[in-house]
């Protein structure tokens, strides 16, 4: 009888896994589906249902009658976790006015929130007005036909700093931010993911450069979880500011902390050992293994296969990488 009961169990379990399977790879993702489109001063046309950006269930373990019961829930909570999208939420709740020398200009605070999440999920950046026209500007290169139908928040000649304008602007920028979000191939460009990341970035590599590792590190911890979100299905993209973050822990003289931000690193590398980061990533992890006193002896064989494939050529350390990244 237990027997009839575990294979039972089995059963269920892989039809289950079929369905989830089936769902999420032949229907529309609820986003394209259901998410309302985001207004500026027009209507904009509605856009085709396109598939859930997750990844291709080909690329995953199939369920097949020879997996155990252990491996097809395993497969039933990886499944589940590809199918679960991250969305973003923008809110525009405050603005304040700058004045330098002969210049004056609006900052608006811009909170990014993950559904569903709770407040250690968030981020805030500031923009002003021309960093908005700036990446309205950049997306009609590309995007023209997308954007076409949307109407940008235009400067006045006159009251740029009354209450009303501002109180106008922060609710036209809200939903612009959300509409562009809204278009699959706008959310995964490089220009609308430097809009949100790259100023941050450029502060906190200004401040590795100069020795200021405890301001960079602090920096690059709060920009780094809005980062991965917006690159998710870019393992890579993220590899820079894991590796910065390395270097600034191992400066500190917290290896502990360093060696594992190196393995996340490590981790979006594998299989990847052309990467410009992979070889002085492997040197660094080995002098952290070895004063940790953890196996380096692996790290040291994936190290010695990498030069055996490889041309003799210099190779920077991972913290002269660092310091070349966001140079103008």
């Amino acid at each position: 009888m237990e027997q009839d009961s575990h294979c039972t169990a089995e059963r269920e379990l892989l039809e289950a896994v079929s369905r989830i399977t089936t769902s999420s790879t032949t229907s529309p993702s609820d986003e394209e589906e259901n998410e309302p489109k985001a207004e500026i001063s027009c209507q904009v046309r509605k856009e085709n249902p396109e598939k859930d950006d997750v990844q291709d269930s080909s690329a995953t373990l199939s369920p097949n009658s020879s997996m155990t019961t252990k491996e097809l829930q395993e497969y039933w909570r990886n499944e589940k976790r590809q199918c679960k999208q991250i969305k973003l939420l923008f809110e525009i709740p405050s603005t304040r006015i700058v004045e330098h020398h002969l210049s004056k200009y609006v900052m608006y605070k811009i909170i990014i929130l993950q559904t569903g999440s709770f407040d250690s999920n968030k981020s805030v950046i500031e923009r002003r007005y021309s960093d908005f026209e700036k990446l309205h500007r950049n997306l009609l290169e590309e995007f023209s036909e997308e954007l076409e139908d949307v109407t940008f928040p235009k400067k006045t000649l006159t009251g740029n700093f009354t209450e009303e304008i501002i109180n106008e602007r922060k609710l036209a920028f809200k939903d612009y931010l959300r509409l562009l979000y809204s278009m699959k191939y706008i959310r995964r460009s490089k220009k609308f993911i430097d809009f949100l990341t790259r100023p941050e970035l450029q502060e906190a590599y200004g401040c590795l450069r100069g020795g200021q590792y405890t301001k960079a590190l602090e920096i690059l911890l709060e920009v780094i979880g809005l980062q991965e979100r917006l690159t998710r299905g870019n393992p890579f993209a993220i590899v820079p500011t894991l590796c910065a973050i390395v270097v600034c822990h191992k400066d500190l003289e917290n290896p502990a902390s360093a060696f594992e931000y190196g393995e996340k690193a490590l981790s979006r590398l594998c299989g990847h050992t052309s990467h410009r980061y992979y070889m002085p990533l492997l040197e660094t992890m080995i002098t952290l293994a070895y004063e940790l006193g953890k196996d380096f002896l692996s790290l040291q064989e994936k190290l010695e296969e990498w030069k055996t494939k490889k041309d003799p050529i210099r190779v920077f350390t991972l913290k002269e990488l660092a310091v070349r990244e966001y140079v103008r």
